[in-house]
């Protein structure tokens, strides 16, 4: 009983800091909506559905100290079938095979793929010999030929390699099936060949006006700003990124410095505040209107219309909306003379991008965006409250920038190491020297622009602005180029990052000494992190390459082809080796390349020669082909016939085979979508 007296003090001392845990236990209900192998049915959600309505309207009749756990009961349940319903939402037809013939559709975003190549999304899409019930809502093609023209709306047709959206190269991978389904995109492939576009665009719909608008900013940049500069100019005004080439990327990205390529809370924030800045102090030197009219409020407006404005050119993307959503909240809590700044309007952005788009929570531009905010908020509160004095008045600019960029420094790189298998060493470095240039030159140097447009005379604002990004650029080329610039790490086992986020929020959002009880939780994912155990052998789904791990790191069976598996294999390894190299690592060449792992021998066989030279195997090998084979002997074989079941493919040390199919039934994986 004392015990129990212990903890019902303890809640009742959280009271009125409560809101800012409503979005982890919706987040906690989403995520365990996406945990289970197996999607859920109509009584298992009538039942969840069922229990959270009883929950809720007990939090009705007890309102004493116990009633916070059941409203987590009641957040985590409606977080569940949000999560659900959204799912089942955006339901939309995927391609269940390789199709190969005339596609045409209506043009409604170009991007660039992983191999620098132009994509475009297609939608209204039209295929030969396919039904119109089973047609993708969207489909994506990348372009031979970057020198066409696109218009937003117009109509393109061409011959196209067309395949399902991939599942995951290894169990327990990133899914991009899932993450297609919630784009409605049912089909991505190429064309070899030139497409044809029509004179005529139609851009009747609000959202490709907007489109065009887009488009037409961006080739107006590009146009005054050659090369990756303009490219990074379209890139943070109008979120179009199809002009930054893959080597500024890999820079950007190795110094950590790619996300001032996104339009997210930074960008967002810096022009909300220049804008909030500036309208408040031209207000204010007219004194009938700074004596009479709250100007403070009237420069929340105009910066709230005008980030409404930047969200409609971006193009509203997830991270751009969930960007605005957190300015808006902040600009919302100034109008009614709230604190801007704190964990409850961070609490309340959160709460508006779950019910928005649940599916965000699982992605990393959601977690370290959040993350950096929540740091942020808390170290600066906490400053605050405790009446620290950041220093001399003349270097508490620089202060409070080396302070925010370490804390967000800090928060991120868990979340960013965890997806991206990378750390930049010296991104620290590299943001001091950038991120003070996007508020100082050219978030201005952009609102400039866009004021002397009608004037034929944004030129000068981007002249500005293209001083500020050759500089970021430099750094970004410079910091990439140091020795030791990027570290790797392995890929973490499911669990490990939400026992990090649970534990981190703890210790921000508890009152009182018991938020000491996060550090625990967050050092035991960190152990588990580093215990993890990599799969020793790995099979593509296709066949056409297979990993085992040795001493000197993953051997793969090719130097040439899969490139992309073989990309996200060495990375989740933590393994910084290229392709090529990790090759070598496999003594032999030929069409049958065997190498050992522990008491078996891996046989991998590619091409018709090959299968044509192995004719019989033995227990103690285990055969991958990227042809069907027809062997005798009790060998285990993996083939194209026995992987189009199973997917990519698994092997422990202890011989437990884990097979992609058998981890995944759920909406969008296709033995589910063959069953309906």
């Amino acid at each position: 009983m004392r015990v129990l007296a212990k903890i019902e003090r303890g809640l009742l001392e959280q009271r009125g800091h409560l809101f800012p845990w409503v979005p982890v236990f919706l987040g906690i209900g989403i995520g365990l909506y996406f945990l289970p192998s197996q999607e859920p049915g109509l009584a298992a959600l009538g039942a969840i559905g069922f229990g959270t309505l009883f929950l809720s309207v007990l939090t009705k009749r007890f309102s004493g100290a116990w009633s916070p756990l059941l409203w987590a009961l009641v957040l985590s349940g409606s977080g569940f079938l949000l999560a659900a319903a959204r799912a089942h939402y955006v339901a939309a037809p995927v391609l269940d095979w390789r199709y190969y013939g005339p596609v045409e559709g209506r043009v409604i975003a170009l991007d660039r793929s992983a191999s620098d190549r132009l994509r475009v999304t297609l939608d209204q899409v039209r295929m030969d010999r396919i039904a119109g019930d089973q047609i993708p809502a969207q489909v994506r093609i990348s372009l031979s030929d970057d020198s066409v023209k696109m218009p937003p709306g117009g109509r393109v047709m061409a011959m196209a390699h067309l395949a399902p959206p991939q599942g995951p190269v290894e169990p327990g991978g990133f899914d991009f099936r899932r993450h297609a389904w919630f784009q409605t995109l049912g089909a991505i492939g190429y064309t070899r060949t030139p497409v044809l576009v029509s004179a005529a665009a139609d851009t009747g719909a609000f959202r490709l006006r907007l489109l065009a608008v887009r488009m037409a900013a961006s080739d107006r940049i590009r146009d005054h700003l050659p090369g990756d500069v303009g490219g990074f100019a379209a890139a943070v005004t109008t979120g179009d990124r199809s002009g930054v080439s893959q080597s500024a990327l890999v820079a950007l990205r190795a110094s950590n410095l790619a996300h001032l390529l996104a339009i997210s809370g930074l960008h967002m924030g810096l022009l909300a505040g220049f804008v909030f800045s500036a309208l408040r102090v031209c207000l204010s030197l007219v004194p009938s209107l700074a004596l009479r009219l709250p100007v403070r409020k009237f420069a929340a407006v105009g910066a709230l219309l005008v980030a409404a404005g930047y969200l409609a050119l971006s193009g509203g993307n997830v991270a751009t909306q969930r960007a605005f959503v957190m300015v808006a909240v902040m600009l919302g809590a100034i109008l009614l003379d709230r604190r801007a700044l704190s964990l409850r309007a961070v609490a309340a952005a959160a709460v508006c991008v779950l019910l928005l788009r649940p599916e965000a929570l699982l992605g990393p531009g959601f977690q370290m965006s959040f993350a950096a905010t929540v740091a942020l908020v808390a170290v600066f509160g906490w400053i605050r409250d405790a009446e620290i004095s950041p220093g001399p008045r003349w270097a508490q600019p620089l202060i409070g920038l080396v302070v925010s960029s370490a804390v967000a420094g800090f928060a991120t790189a868990p979340v960013a190491a965890a997806h991206f298998n990378t750390i930049a060493h010296f991104g620290l470095l590299a943001n001091l020297l950038s991120v003070p240039l996007m508020g100082l030159l050219i978030i201005p140097a952009a609102v400039l622009a866009l004021v002397l447009f009608p004037l034929s005379l944004d030129w000068i604002g981007l002249e500005l602005m293209g001083l500020g990004l050759s500089w970021i650029l430099g750094v970004a080329h410079w910091v990439a180029a140091l020795d030791d610039a990027l570290g790797f790490v392995a890929r973490p086992e499911a669990e490990v990052l939400p026992l990090l986020a649970l534990g981190g929020l703890w210790i921000v959002l508890w009152r009182g000494w018991l938020r000491l009880a996060g550090v625990p939780v967050v050092a035991l994912s960190l152990v588990l992190w580093s215990l993890v155990e990599r799969p020793e052998i790995l099979v593509a789904d296709t066949g056409g390459l297979v990993g085992i791990m040795t001493p000197e790191g993953r051997a793969l069976s090719k130097p040439r082809g899969s490139g992309f598996i073989a990309g996200v294999w060495l990375e989740n390894d933590g393994d910084g080796a290229d392709q090529p190299s990790a090759a070598a690592r496999w003594p032999g060449e030929g069409n049958v390349k065997r190498l050992r792992s522990g008491a078996v021998e891996i046989v991998h066989v590619t091409g018709k020669r090959g299968a044509q030279h192995l004719t019989g195997c033995t227990k103690t090998e285990i055969v991958i082909s990227s042809v069907p084979l027809n062997l005798k002997g009790p060998c285990t074989v993996f083939d194209p016939v026995s992987l189009s079941r199973t997917g990519a493919v698994s092997l422990g040390a202890d011989g437990k085979i884990i097979a992609v199919a058998g981890q995944n039934r759920r909406l969008w994986s296709p033995a589910l979508q063959r069953d309906q």
